[in-house]
């Protein structure tokens, strides 16, 4: 066995109303790794990047970058070994009493995938370290990030593993995880699964949370 790393990012939002632009998933997305060669890979293309003009990148986004960085991303995504877990979760299906707040919210994302996933990365790995994107505002950052802790606690034994929440353009990996993400809500959110497929490979588990569900709350 050896050390395993986890990197997540999500795609949704947290409104929980229907209205113009608002997502109808809130997509939980992890990325499981035992090297960084996908991170030097994909230093290499923001490198490229910038030597190309494009001097304030500092990360690799699918939601902003263009069509051909997006090719170039998921080429390299095809090159390597890892696996993707994704647990969805269809936002009017859930009970007010677990959105009161948008990190509350998040607690229960991360409970419910980690409850699935942590199991099987730990009974491979001696340690984990399990790495997030951080959300929210400075105000709020502390909460989703307690949250993230709390659910990975209730899982898990605590010896076995270490967190650690950051801002996505601090680790390329966090960049991986993103456009995972990405492609999943694509297919879920617009039926589009062009990119989908591209990563399909990888994809272990993807999971709608309340798929048996009748009831919507708004």
């Amino acid at each position: 066995m050896s050390d395993f790393f986890l990197f997540a990012d999500e795609a949704g939002d947290f409104t929980f109303r229907r209205q113009s632009g608002a997502s109808r998933y809130f997509i939980l997305c992890t990325l499981t790794t035992v090297n960084a060669g996908l991170s030097h890979d994909l230093l290499q293309i923001r490198r490229g990047l910038i030597l190309a003009g494009e001097s304030d990148r500092d990360r690799l986004h699918a939601t902003e970058d263009k069509q051909h960085v997006r090719d170039q991303v998921f080429a390299c995504l095809g090159n390597h070994s890892f696996r993707v877990d994704a647990t969805v979760l269809e936002k009017s299906k859930a009970p007010s009493r677990i959105r009161t707040n948008d990190a509350q919210f998040y607690q229960v994302a991360w409970f419910h995938h980690f409850r699935r996933v942590g199991p099987i990365v730990l009974g491979q790995a001696d340690r984990l370290l399990l790495t997030a994107a951080s959300l929210g505002t400075n105000k709020t950052r502390a909460a989703f990030k307690q949250g993230f802790n709390n659910a990975i606690q209730q899982v898990a034994d605590r010896a076995r593993w270490q967190t650690s929440f950051m801002e996505s353009a601090k680790d390329p990996l966090l960049w991986a995880a993103d456009y995972c993400a990405w492609a999943i809500q694509r297919k879920w959110e617009r039926a589009d699964d062009r990119s989908y497929r591209l990563i399909q490979p990888k994809i272990r588990s993807e999971l709608d949370l309340w798929r048996g569900a009748v009831e919507h709350y708004f």
